[in-house]
């Protein structure tokens, strides 16, 4: 069974950032500079950054979805059941009743993208989501310190909460990772700016062959620094039997 750090090694945080390291150091070694020379960096079979960056749109995104509606008396009824709570409930310095507290959430009004106090009960979604965002945040900048230790001029960034939303306030407008409105069909000739295009699904589904040798890796991924519960990178994991 694998530890929850070796999980979190091979395909969390730590993963991206090893293709977020590889992409660089093969960027380095060709004499590529500019990140946005796609397919000069995919000729080298490594993940773009720019492709990384709408990867990081999708996901990011997609996940703010899973939060629910941000104004739910659902989640306060949860709460006040004693079935939810906020993060890190017990060290909030708070009466832990909310009764008169209120919380900013970001709404549509008049078509324009507001901040209103809400009640802080039927807003709890809107703070756990909060919570959430801070904390990949943090992991995005983990990640930007790879690229510029390596030397590349690019920032990865999360996209505006708005962004790509299916439910919840902004789940009928079209938003850029900016936070700008745009119109239908404004947002058709932008849309695979920002999100993963058919050819991009094309390119990485490529990269996706099998690589079974012994402390062999695939091309578009960097070697992790020590392999699970601390063996050699070159450590026989898995034997099967003839």
């Amino acid at each position: 069974m694998l530890t929850e750090e070796a999980h979190h090694m091979f395909v969390g945080e730590t993963g991206v950032g090893r293709t977020i390291q590889r992409t660089c150091e093969a960027m380095k070694a060709a004499g590529i500079e500019d990140p946005f020379a796609i397919d000069k960096i995919r000729a080298l079979g490594v993940i773009d950054l720019p492709t990384i960056q709408k990867k990081l749109n999708l996901h990011y995104s997609l996940t703010l979805d899973l939060f629910g509606a941000e104004i739910s008396t659902n989640s306060a009824n949860f709460y006040n059941a004693g079935l939810k709570g906020r993060f890190g409930e017990t060290k909030i310095d708070d009466d832990h009743v909310l009764t008169n507290a209120v919380y900013p959430v970001l709404k549509l009004v008049d078509g324009k993208i507001a901040k209103v106090d809400e009640p802080a009960l039927t807003a709890l979604n809107m703070r756990l989501r909060d919570d959430y965002s801070e904390d990949c945040a943090k992991g995005v900048e983990r990640w930007n310190r790879i690229i510029q230790k390596e030397g590349v001029n690019f920032r990865l960034e999360l996209p505006h909460v708005a962004f790509n939303r299916k439910i919840g306030e902004f789940r009928n407008v079209n938003v850029t990772p900016k936070g700008l409105i745009l119109g239908d069909a404004d947002w058709a000739k932008v849309r695979d700016d920002y999100l993963p295009s058919s050819s991009d699904g094309e390119y990485l589904n490529s990269l996706m062959t099998g690589h079974f040798g012994v402390g062999e890796y695939a091309g578009w991924i960097a070697a992790p620094k020590v392999g699970i519960d601390n063996k050699p990178g070159d450590f026989e994991y898995v034997r099967i039997a003839a």
